[in-house]
């Protein structure tokens, strides 16, 4: 019962138009970066997991104009049912997470098989396909010819989906080929810049050793759209195979104002989708999580959703 009422105060307060500050920890004071308004953003889905339909009202009801899908949006939505739902909730489909690609796999069939989901993006009006990769086995160095094949294996990729007029992003991540910085300026290296962009991932690149912001500064050209995401370090366990947990924007240690002065910096006009695999804490719903990325954005960086 207490931690309903906690959850119905905090509803009323944002329904009331007050801010989320008593529901924010102390952020350091900055000043925000001017010039962002070519920054769209969006909201993923999978923080609600399966319950996509309920994420839809989420997100629009927040105020997002953007979201994005894991795979399971294929089998879960016709294409016109779901261009019309998103429509009614005037929602832009930036991105669907196609899944990943292994280099220990025929490569025809998984090529077949992102094709197809990014007819599923083309049909429903959507805008991009976002691809990442598997490692066979956690943790395990790959070797600079496993980068170069993945690029090959990219390429071949982007220039299918591009027949649909669908781009491709590929999405650095943990426990991928792309964890670590170096590897992935070996990836983008070998793949064709027409057909393979980059999708980068805030979190993703800090707790792999990179920094986003000046990634943001070097592949600028290459960037199709990003995930805004944070992450606080966890006890490293000999089971666990992230040592992280993702949190809302401006509870981790992801430096978001440098990422925001970055993407001004290189006259970044794109989507920014904001990323929580799932909710840190119990008490809160994906509707208070996506709130507070939201009062982050809006009061610290000074962004307009």
């Amino acid at each position: 019962m207490h931690l309903q009422s906690s959850r119905r105060t905090f509803l009323v307060r944002f329904g009331a138009g007050a801010t989320a500050s008593a529901f924010l920890p102390s952020f350091p004071a900055f000043a925000a970066p001017a010039g962002l308004g070519g920054v769209r953003f969006g909201y993923t889905a999978m923080t609600w997991g399966n319950e996509e339909r309920q994420a839809i009202d989420d997100i629009s009801a927040v105020g997002f104009p953007g979201i994005q899908f894991r795979g399971n949006a294929v089998t879960d939505f016709k294409p016109a049912e779901l261009r019309d739902l998103l429509q009614q909730h005037k929602l832009t489909f930036v991105a669907l997470s196609s899944g990943d690609l292994s280099l220990d796999a025929p490569a025809a069939d998984q090529i077949a098989k992102h094709v197809a989901n990014a007819q599923f993006v083309k049909n429903s009006g959507g805008l991009y396909l976002q691809i990442l990769d598997q490692l066979k086995s956690h943790p395990r160095t790959a070797t600079p010819d496993e980068c170069k094949r993945l690029g090959n294996l990219l390429t071949e990729l982007g220039k299918r989906t591009a027949d649909i007029g669908i781009p491709l992003a590929y999405h650095n991540h943990l426990n991928t080929i792309s964890e670590s910085p170096a590897n992935l300026d070996l990836i983008l290296e070998a793949a064709d810049p027409k057909y393979v962009k980059l999708e980068l991932d805030t979190a993703h690149s800090v707790a792999g050793g990179g920094d986003p912001a000046k990634t943001i500064e070097k592949y600028h050209e290459r960037l199709l759209f990003l995930h805004l995401k944070d992450v606080v370090d966890l006890p490293s366990t000999a089971a666990g195979k992230y040592p992280f947990q993702f949190v809302e924007l401006g509870r981790g240690r992801v430096d978001l104002p440098a990422v925001f002065t970055a993407l001004k910096k290189v006259h970044y006009r794109g989507w920014a989708i904001v990323e929580l695999d799932r909710v840190p804490e119990k008490s809160r719903t994906p509707k208070e999580c996506a709130l507070i990325s939201k009062t982050y954005l809006e009061q610290k960086i000074g962004t307009n959703i």
